[in-house]
């Protein structure tokens, strides 16, 4: 279509299909439809798209680009509904403590401004508008704070939503945003994706969705065509457990099944595990200001009366009636004030300010959290049973040395090409190309390189240095007749292709010693001809082809096996015909490990962490990587999946405490260990990057997924996303959690102390004075508050991590919030203000030589006091008896 054309089609009309008749589609399964709108090639065209090439140049960035977007919609939900800054405010005054607090002081200023009951009317007005701009001030900062709250996650969430999807865009097979996906648009899928939109089913292989998170459904869905009676309709949200296909998009966003969904089932988040012990504690302490303010009014108000009438005060006189209304709103606005300073509102301020502030620094620290929770309760992980492949190595895999057709290449180079007869080559660089889902394309650091399963690259990039890269044309000519995908438990792929009527060739790939057990043939390079030949696969070949594969993993290679077998004739395609194979070549891989990582062992294990390893690998493989890594020491464990599952459990339970590394192994026996763990009553975090993976990420205290390597179904199981998949930043993690924990717990310290000391000196000096006056009047408390729940807070809950949190063993499961150490820190620290102020209270009139004067003394004693809080602070940052208060402290500029 030319641009004039398209300029003159950008009308309503120009996309035939509406949004509706798409949802209908999808969401009753509608096949009528369907077929009335022209089935799959009908609704392609409709959208101007192709169901082979996808979406064309002519109808990206342009004005058909725009009216897509603007009638079908983006692939991106609208950010959940939040609260305005006025919402904020008007949310913050209908708090019912300073709704009393605003009764008592409107009731002070009109009992000020009349003669009849002010001493001075010009000036009785001050302390009542002084508490409302106090509580004016309160107001602000509170509801400030929650607004930059919401701003900050809402940034979280952008970020925490977006993830890589494959797709086919004229013709080219490429990585694209999520929310890049447009109505129209051709994905790619394999196992372990979730559907980032509706669509229907072009072609694929064994495709199966489990659909039951959406519709209930508990089986798992087959798709296909509707000329093959399967279902062609998928939906959003919905996980690919098994096979590969590819789909056009009909709907995206709020349009999609997924979206509508989402949307009606939108809730606010539940606050975390540390914040409802939070919100209890500051229950309690709230209950004690209560008490007190009571019992306050209790004695204040007859006392008042009985020393009127002790000191022979005329009680019906004009002047005791003036005084009493006066000295009455006093002490009830006091006893208001002294809840207020006794509710500690700044706990629940920290704590968000805390998990706020962690979540971004962690991101800066490649660890992207999804579940708030886990900031918390990284910081008392035990145990991190972790992956191997892309966690503790670089992921970077490349063959470094091939047996091939009976003959051992130390080596790979291009030389390799001219040692391997051309019939033999084409049978094994066919295999890797049709047996794989990887293709080139631009990464994500864009840079041309090919894109999917690290080891099925490294199979690709090994053809490449072979001389074969036409890996797209062979595709693109083989006849698929079957696909069965990898599986963890099956640890091998097998694709079928048609090489001719009643004639099939199957082409197979593995863990070595796994698809070895199928071969009962070799096919040898001979050492003159230009021909491969077929041989038995012999008893001395073999025990020689199992050396071949020890002395691989010794090397802490990772070895896949690849054979093929010719087929002849129909049979049931069900299960895999994988007996009586021919085995071609026997490859190891190498997969570095990361620099970082024998140190960030060293350090989780000086933080009282276990690390232990879990992996598919062979177990000598598994053995050499966890001994370079420093996970296995002198008297670890190392043992076999199928061994550890099935053991006794008092015998499991009895290794378990040395067990650090476990190849091998399955999901189930990774679930086993994690969920015995905690059942131990060990903190676990786990990590995986596969879809077999996602029952221990969610079973996990902590489950860290792999944000490069990891499938959909992983990412959306975990708590944490490694944006690095690196190992080192697992260490991170912790540090960070314990950091914020204690943060929280410096804050406690902090307001404790103030709570205490500022309760205690208004309740004893309001009835030890005269008048129901306080040496801390209600402006002051308040502005002591204020400062103290969120300055504080802010300051306290942003300090940054230092090296030396882990040194110090975890803190635990039921670890308490408030330590002994702690309560020793309170009350000392408010037994020591008290003295100081009643000293001050008692003898300062004294002291300073004041002559009576209440209010010069009253001022010294709140400028002590909050001399004294200041201080505090500085000290309620050493929790474990540390003496250099002031360490760190140009480093948090809040501070």
């Amino acid at each position: 279509m030319s641009g004039e054309q398209i300029s003159l089609s950008v009308g309503d009309e120009y996309f035939a299909l509406s949004v509706d008749q798409l949802a209908k589609l999808v969401d009753p399964k509608n096949p009528e439809l369907f077929k009335e709108l022209g089935g799959l090639e009908g609704i392609a065209n409709a959208l101007h798209t192709n169901t082979k090439r996808g979406l064309s140049p002519q109808v990206q960035g342009n004005e058909i680009e725009e009216r897509r977007i603007v009638k079908y919609s983006k692939n991106i939900l609208p950010p959940a509904p939040t609260e305005s800054l006025l919402e904020l405010i008007i949310g913050a005054l209908q708090d019912k403590i300073l709704l009393l607090l605003i009764g008592a002081a409107v009731v002070s200023i009109i009992l000020g401004s009349i003669p009849y009951t002010s001493e001075n009317p010009k000036t009785g007005w001050i302390d009542g508008v002084a508490i409302l701009i106090a509580v004016v001030v309160v107001v602000c900062v509170t509801s400030g704070n929650d607004y930059q709250k919401q701003k900050q996650f809402a940034k979280l969430d952008a970020k925490k939503s977006d993830r890589v999807v494959k797709c086919i865009r004229n013709g080219d097979q490429q990585q694209c945003s999520i929310f890049d996906v447009r109505v129209g648009d051709v994905l790619m899928l394999e196992t372990g994706d979730i559907l980032s939109g509706d669509g229907i089913f072009i072609q694929g292989h064994g495709l199966k969705c489990d659909e039951s998170a959406l519709t209930g459904e508990s089986d798992p869905v087959r798709k296909g065509t509707v000329e093959e009676g399967l279902d062609p309709f998928l939906i959003s949200g919905s996980q690919v457990i098994e096979g590969v296909g590819t789909i056009l998009v009909i709907a995206v966003g709020v349009n999609s099944f997924n979206g509508r969904t989402m949307m009606a089932l939108r809730v606010p988040d539940s606050d975390t595990p540390l914040q409802m012990k939070l919100e209890v504690l500051a229950g309690n302490i709230g209950k004690f200001g209560m008490a007190a303010a009571a019992l306050l009014l209790l004695i204040g108000i007859p006392k008042y009366f009985i020393e009127a009438s002790v000191q022979h005060v005329d009680m019906g006189s004009a002047e005791f009636k003036k005084a009493v209304g006066v000295d009455i709103v006093r002490l009830v606005i006091q006893a208001i004030t002294i809840i207020v300073v006794a509710v500690p509102e700044g706990l629940p301020l920290a704590v968000t300010i805390a998990l706020a502030y962690g979540m971004i620094k962690m991101l800066e620290d490649n660890n992207l959290v999804r579940h708030l929770a886990a900031c918390e309760t990284m910081g008392g992980a035990t145990n991190i049973c972790s992956d191997k492949t892309g966690t503790l190595t670089q992921n970077v895999m490349t063959v470094v040395t091939a047996w091939v057709g009976g003959k051992r290449f130390p080596a790979i180079t291009e030389k390799l090409q001219g040692d391997i007869p051309k019939d033999f080559k084409d049978l094994l660089f066919d295999g890797i190309a049709l047996n794989s889902n990887a293709f080139e394309a631009v990464n994500q650091k864009g840079q041309m390189d090919f894109v999917g399963s690290k080891t099925e690259c490294a199979l690709l990039k090994f053809s490449k240095t072979c001389d074969y890269t036409d890996y797209l044309g062979t595709r693109e000519r083989a006849t698929v007749h079957q696909l069965y995908p990898f599986s963890s438990e099956r640890k091998r792929m097998s694709i079928v292709v048609k090489i001719a009527d009643g004639h099939y060739r199957i082409f197979t790939k593995g863990a070595s010693e796994i698809v070895l057990q199928y071969c009962d043939k070799v096919l040898t390079i001979p050492d003159s001809g230009s021909e491969s030949e077929v041989r038995p696969l012999e008893p001395a070949l073999q025990t020689q082809l199992k050396d071949v594969i020890h002395d691989f993993a010794s090397d802490a290679l990772r070895t896949i096996c690849m054979a093929y077998a010719d087929l002849h004739g129909e049979r049931d395609w069900t299960e895999p015909p994988e007996s009586g194979l021919t085995l071609l070549s026997i490859v190891g891989i190498r997969d570095p490990l990361r620099p970082e990582v024998p140190e960030a062992v060293a350090t989780c294990q000086r933080a009282g962490i276990t690390v232990r390893m879990v992996t598919g690998d062979n177990i000598v493989t598994a053995e050499n990587i966890a001994k370079s890594a420093g996970i296995l020491k002198p008297g670890g464990i190392c043992m076999e999946g199928p061994k550890f599952r099935n053991l006794p459990q008092d015998e499991r339970d009895r290794i378990i405490p040395r067990l650090q590394v476990l190849a091998r192994s399955s999901p189930t026996d990774k679930q086993l260990l994690v969920g015995r763990l905690k059942e131990l009553g060990e903190v676990v975090a786990v990590t995986g990057d596969g879809t077999n993976d996602a029952p221990a990420l969610k079973m996990a205290d902590i489950g860290f997924s792999m944000g490069i390597s990891g499938t959909e179904v992983a990412i959306a199981a975990s708590d944490v996303v490694l944006l690095d998949d690196n190992f080192a930043s697992i260490v991170k993690a912790a540090l960070w959690g314990r950091n914020i924990f204690n943060a929280i717990r410096k804050f406690l310290q902090f307001q404790l102390t103030v709570n205490v000391v500022a309760v205690v000196i208004a309740f004893i000096g309001t009835l030890s004075g005269s008048h129901g006056e306080s040496p801390l009047n209600a402006v002051q408390l308040l502005w002591v508050n204020l400062i103290m729940d969120s300055l504080a807070a802010l300051s306290l809950a942003t300090e940054l991590p230092t090296p030396d949190l882990l040194n110090r063993k975890p803190v635990g499961r039921n670890a308490p919030l408030i330590t002994r150490k702690m309560w020793r820190f309170i009350i000392v620290h408010s037994i020591y203000q008290l003295i100081v102020n009643f000293v001050i209270l008692y003898a300062g009139d004294r002291m300073f030589q004041l002559h009576g004067d209440q209010r010069h003394l009253f001022t010294i004693i709140f400028n002590t006091f909050v001399l004294m809080q200041l201080f505090n602070e500085f000290n309620a940052r050493m929790l474990n008896d540390e003496l250099n208060m002031f360490s760190n402290i140009f480093k948090n500029k809040f501070l």
